[in-house]
């Protein structure tokens, strides 16, 4: 199959990319290696990866019409793989603009140059945010109510513009939702990078709250395991939850870092964040039974690979502004 991998230097695109051609698929990726995050973590990734997997890629952008028709049309995908994202909650308050343009202008730019191009099968990366504070564990079938972020509210537009496709031009669509994704280069605002980084320093460990809140980890490996299982269904227009089943407190995280580093944490503590919830717990037996799909990395073996990753990479990764 000819797949067309959007975000394919980012965290869950080069592991995505990577797994599709080590399956057989002809794989060509996009990706504007943006300075949202210290661009070394994506030029690890593309030597690493996509250089490794001989994955061929474009430095290019999702929110530029133009490019992304001319891709489209060359390349002709059996299926678009749209992992290009502006993540992160607390940083879309700063800058709603640029969640917007990449998150909804993006997805739309990618949907219509797939109509044109007569492309049906399209798979878009959501994330739990859009359940704002919802009963748990977390159901695709739920209402979705309060969104907490422009993030959130970006991600839930371009869900709507999937199914607007799905029902206007027969397109077969797998929206995922994924649950707190950490590993082995994982983006640097993201706990689990920052925690490694600050008990590995030695530096104070900024917390939000007491530590008491919970989320759904799911390592980056078995989510790129799920995209991939999905990628050949004629779904009509499916949801799937991809997390772990297994909410942890961030008290108990800590604890797993300091174990496996072999060091003590100095935790500061600061005020409960209004975009945050206490908790995020993921339905997914969906992803059961669907895709037959199971996370199997646990907690500590996905704590012990983010910390393998950082020492054996640690000459640049302390330098990294978080």
């Amino acid at each position: 199959m000819r797949v067309l991998v959007t975000g394919c230097a980012g965290f869950i695109g080069s592991r995505v990319s990577t797994l599709l051609v080590d399956q057989g698929h002809e794989v060509r990726g996009i990706d504007n290696l943006s300075d949202d995050y210290d661009v070394r973590m994506k030029d690890w990734r593309v030597e690493n990866f996509l250089k490794s997997s001989s994955v061929e890629w474009v430095n290019g952008d999702i929110t530029d019409r133009g490019q992304i028709v001319e891709l489209v049309s060359d390349f002709k995908p059996d299926a678009v793989i749209n992992l290009a994202a502006r993540a992160g909650v607390r940083q879309s308050i700063e800058n709603p603009w640029a969640y917007y343009e990449t998150n909804v202008t993006g997805t739309l730019n990618l949907l219509e140059a797939c109509k044109d191009a007569g492309v049906t099968r399209f798979l878009l990366s959501s994330t739990s945010s859009v359940y704002g504070e919802n009963k748990m564990p977390f159901d695709e079938d739920a209402e979705i109510g309060t969104l907490l972020s422009p993030y959130a509210a970006s991600k839930k537009a371009a869900e709507d513009l999937c199914r607007l496709y799905n029902y206007q031009f027969d397109f077969d669509i797998t929206v995922f939702r994924f649950f707190t994704v950490y590993g082995p280069s994982g983006r640097p605002d993201m706990s689990l990078f920052r925690f490694v980084k600050w008990i590995a320093e030695e530096e104070p460990l900024q917390l939000n709250g007491d530590g008491t809140q919970k989320r759904d980890f799911t390592h980056v490996d078995d989510v790129a395991r799920g995209v991939v299982a999905a990628l050949d269904r004629k779904p009509g227009y499916e949801t799937i939850n991809l997390g772990s089943d297994r909410p942890v407190e961030m008290n108990t995280v800590i604890e797993e870092i300091e174990k496996a580093l072999g060091k003590t944490a100095t935790v500061e503590r600061h005020p409960f964040h209004p975009t945050d919830v206490p908790a995020t717990w993921a339905n997914i037996s969906r992803a059961r039974e669907l895709l037959g799909w199971e996370p199997q990395v646990s907690l500590i073996e996905g704590v012990a690979s983010v910390v393998d990753w950082y020492r054996e990479n640690r000459d640049w990764a302390k330098d990294i502004q978080l």
